[in-house]
């Protein structure tokens, strides 16, 4: 009875999230497969786009990254050579002059953008995140003028979410917008806030109903970094990602003009938990990245170093920590190219979303940890590439929502899909 039971739960949470990876209209696959079966092959398209992302962070990234991770030195030209060659703003419909990638395609770029280093691939990265509500909720005027800029030089843009005492509990924020005429007034102070001091312009999440209840009480603006009242605090030094520019912004009686207001009033909150079902198998992605990077290096230096006569990758104790780190990046990029893949086809990937997040998050720290192990002494050495990887994984379990927080969505899916059964 009990494996009954849990089968029909696996069954109603297939059903609910729309799991069936088939290959329809979908660039995930050979053309030539049939219809209804699955497929993990990559198109020329795709193949293509992941070697070009390859090269670039094997060739510019990983020689340029101990830089800036020492220095903090955002890397400007880098994403602008970046930017040429169509490896940011990757998913901008090619209505506005983008390239029109999926999400799982632009995970196939940033997987690859972060093996080289995670602080420059947050930085490009970030981009996608401000522009995912814009992509979903704003007018095409609005797309034009915003999304439109994007492409036409490297910009950088910011998603003005998080503050100071709210975190996880977004609906805490307090940052809010009055409307008076045609113009918001906007006061308050975001934390944390990637390209916090390079972006050209924010999507800002700001309280314009207090009494209301956080799925109303929250409206979504695009609002330009140069706006009269706005302040960039100093560039936080934080343990990893030093590449990333992130800073405290403060909104001092900024006006905002109701034409930049995105979406209705009062659904603010849905627009930015929607953009997270685009960007969260984006960030699992560069999980994965940097994941398979340790695994890579630990891998070549147990081939070098010897022990007692013979390699350490032939020693069990190492070659079954390798294998481990190969079960979870095979199983993590899975997860996010079906979250991805979900997406692509318009159906419900919140569930896979939060999953993939979740598995490559603790991948990453899993990998980067044992990488430092395998590495021994060494490893412990700022010389070497692992201590970065380890300092670098740490924040992945953190931003774009915690651990704790998918662990939250996913059981909860549990509990309905459960209760539909009952």
């Amino acid at each position: 009875m009990l494996r009954l039971q849990a089968f029909n739960i696996t069954r109603r949470l297939t059903r609910a999230f729309s799991t069936t990876l088939t290959n329809t209209s979908s660039s995930v696959g050979s053309s030539n497969s049939p219809t209804g079966s699955i497929n993990f092959q990559l198109s020329e398209d795709q193949l293509s786009i992941q070697d070009t992302a390859r090269q670039f962070a094997r060739e510019v990234i990983i020689p340029a990254a101990p830089h800036h991770d020492k220095t903090g030195e955002y890397p400007t030209e880098i994403i602008k050579q970046a930017w040429e060659l169509g490896l940011v703003n990757c998913h901008i419909p090619s209505k506005y002059n983008g390239l029109g990638l999926g999400v799982f395609d632009a995970a196939l770029v940033s997987e690859q953008l972060a093996y080289g280093c995670t602080g420059i691939q947050t930085a490009i990265e970030a981009n996608g995140l401000a522009e995912a509500p814009v992509i979903l909720a704003a007018t095409d005027a609005q797309k034009k003028k915003y999304l439109g800029r994007m492409t036409e030089a490297p910009l950088m843009a910011g998603y003005c979410v998080t503050e100071p005492g709210a975190g996880s509990d977004v609906a805490a924020a307090k940052t809010n917008a009055v409307k008076k005429g045609n113009k918001w007034i906007v006061n308050g102070q975001k934390m944390w806030i990637t390209n916090g001091g390079k972006a050209n312009w924010y999507f800002l999440l700001a309280k314009t109903d207090p009494t209301a209840n956080a799925g109303k009480a929250f409206t979504g603006f695009i609002v330009d970094a140069d706006s009269p009242g706005i302040t960039a605090g100093r560039k936080e030094w934080n343990m990893g990602q030093r590449a990333s520019d992130t800073r405290g912004i403060t909104f001092e009686d900024v006006e905002v003009l109701d034409e930049n207001r995105l979406g209705e009033v009062g659904q603010g909150f849905k627009i930015a938990m929607r953009a997270f079902d685009i960007t969260r198998p984006l960030v699992a992605s560069a999980a994965v990245g940097l994941a398979q990077r340790a695994m890579n290096e630990a891998s070549a230096y147990a081939l070098q170093r010897t022990t007692m006569g013979k390699p350490i990758i032939e020693h069990q104790a190492v070659a079954f920590m390798l294998a481990d780190m190969a079960i979870q990046v095979e199983a993590s990029r899975m997860m996010v190219w079906r979250a991805g893949w979900l997406r692509d086809q318009n159906k419900r990937n919140t569930y896979y979303a939060s999953i993939a997040k979740a598995l490559a998050s603790e991948t990453a720290n899993k990998c980067a940890a044992d990488a430092v192990q395998i590495f021994g002494g060494n490893g412990f050495n700022s010389e070497y590439p692992v201590e970065k990887l380890m300092r670098d994984a740490k924040i992945f379990t953190i931003y774009e929502g915690t651990s704790q927080i998918q662990r939250l969505i996913i059981s909860r899916a549990i509990t309905d899909a459960t209760k539909q059964g009952l």
